[in-house]
């Protein structure tokens, strides 16, 4: 999540709709200027007997952020605490129970994306080391309760935290037991803003099931594939969810706008502090009437930052985040990117993709979100066919774009080649988590804890 240094008093007041517009007119680039941003969580766990680290304790989670600075990693800090490093290849930061994130830089092609990628696990993996910690790149901790996991010093999440329970039961697994990765594209305009978000959203149940890798709740199957999919189906409805408005005639800048003016607040940032705004309103505290801080109006660091508490499956900032995917390996990490890039930054590629999803209904895509976290790739698609078959179709269509785009590494390959792990798991028909619940039925007779060992980094 966004990590915050300043006060936000050199921003610019908002005065007027045109200002909350700002932030997505303002990503508007030409194709020539489009990046690839990659953000990775990973769990991190004491080697001697998996316990989750605290930030505090010898060899801990500030420990293990303050060795990181060997590497040109610069700390940053909140209340005298160390909660975030920044560096070339973009950021680290932690999320609440301190499970690992690296917010990468904007590259230009995959190549960079997986070379970053390598770089940032060579370096916790040499520093886990020194410190006794390993590293897993899972969807779910599959052992832990919430009340096994320490919570990190950020002002954020103490508000997080406490609001969580008033709008879902499962927000605060959301918060504590999960992992993602995701992947942040450009756009053109408003009209290519639209579309890409569009081929996004439908396809994101699709991306989910191949990526799925969070079958195991505190030591035993959850009955799901991906729990922390199932897990965001309960989290907080005014802020998830497959926003049926993004496929309504007219979609642009200004509806995302009014939705996200309704997103119920969490915070505003002033003078270093967290100030609790969590659910009041943001329409509010346009007409200076936010009973959190009466009087004052918003500035665009705040505007940012409202936009940054929304959790839809894809995400309209300044860029588009696409936001589905269970966490994993490193090959997947970098398959992700593969997969989304080859889909939406080649206008064939594109254009194909959205004929695959365009003619299906709200209900059918509502259907098919809420089915893939427990079915995987078997679940049928709005045209009655296994979600594989599509999985094979939509793996096609992202080759050839990314063939188009023949973006090549020193030895002349192209990035196609990062769609191979997926490619494997549509073969197969089996997803990461049944490859996974397979094994803890045989070879592991019902230990998860051979989990940390087989599918750490």
């Amino acid at each position: 999540m966004t990590t915050r240094t300043d006060s936000g008093k050199a921003d610019p007041q908002i005065e007027s709709r045109e200002d909350l517009l700002a932030p997505f007119v303002k990503g508007e680039k030409p194709e020539a200027a489009w990046r690839i941003g990659t953000e990775h969580e990973k769990f991190v766990y004491r080697r001697d007997d998996q316990r989750a680290p605290g930030y505090d304790e010898p060899g801990g989670i500030r420990d293990l952020l303050m060795a990181m600075t060997e590497f040109g990693w610069t700390p940053v800090e909140e209340g005298g605490n160390v909660i975030a490093l920044a560096g070339p290849d973009g950021n680290v930061s932690l999320e609440p129970a301190g499970q690992f994130e690296l917010s990468g830089a904007p590259l230009d092609h995959l190549h960079q994306t997986c070379a970053e990628a390598g770089r940032h696990l060579r370096q916790v993996k040499a520093v886990g080391e020194r410190l006794g910690l390993g590293f897993l790149g899972l969807g779910m901790w599959p052992d832990k309760a919430r009340v096994d996991l320490p919570i990190m010093p950020k002002g954020r999440y103490a508000i997080m935290l406490r609001h969580m329970p008033r709008v879902g039961t499962l927000g605060l697994d959301m918060m504590l037991r999960t992992c993602t990765i995701q992947v942040n594209l450009d756009y053109s305009s408003e009209a290519d803003m639209a579309q890409k978000f569009r081929v996004g959203l439908a396809l994101q149940p699709l991306a989910t099931a191949l990526f799925a890798n969070s079958p195991f709740t505190e030591g035993k199957p959850n009955g799901f594939l991906s729990y922390r999919s199932h897990i965001w189906s309960d989290t907080d409805p005014a802020r998830t969810g497959m926003l049926p408005f993004v496929f309504e005639d007219g979609f642009g800048y200004e509806r995302y706008l009014d939705y996200a003016l309704d997103v119920p607040m969490y915070f505003v940032y002033r003078d270093g502090r967290y100030i609790d705004a969590a659910g009041l309103s943001f329409r509010d505290f346009m007409r200076g009437e936010l009973s959190a801080l009466p009087g004052e109006k918003p500035r665009l660091s705040d505007w940012v930052d409202h936009l940054s508490t929304a959790f839809p499956e894809v995400r309209l900032k300044s860029f588009l985040e696409m936001r589905g995917a269970d966490g994993g390996p490193w090959s997947r990490i970098c398959a992700l990117p593969a997969l989304w890039v080859g889909l939406l930054y080649d206008q064939n590629a594109l254009d194909a993709a959205w004929d695959e999803v365009k003619h299906w209904s709200l209900d059918e895509r509502q259907r098919l979100r809420d089915e893939v976290p427990k079915l995987g790739l078997k679940a049928r698609t709005p045209a009655g066919e296994p979600l594989r078959d599509l999985g094979e179709r939509v793996l096609a269509i992202a080759e050839a774009g990314l063939n188009a785009r023949a973006r090549l590494n020193a030895a002349g390959d192209n990035e196609t080649g990062f769609l191979d792990p997926l490619r494997e798991i549509v073969a197969s028909g089996l997803t990461p988590a049944e490859r996974l619940l397979e094994r803890f039925r045989s070879e592991w007779q019902g230990d998860v804890v051979r989990i940390y060992q087989e599918e750490s980094f």
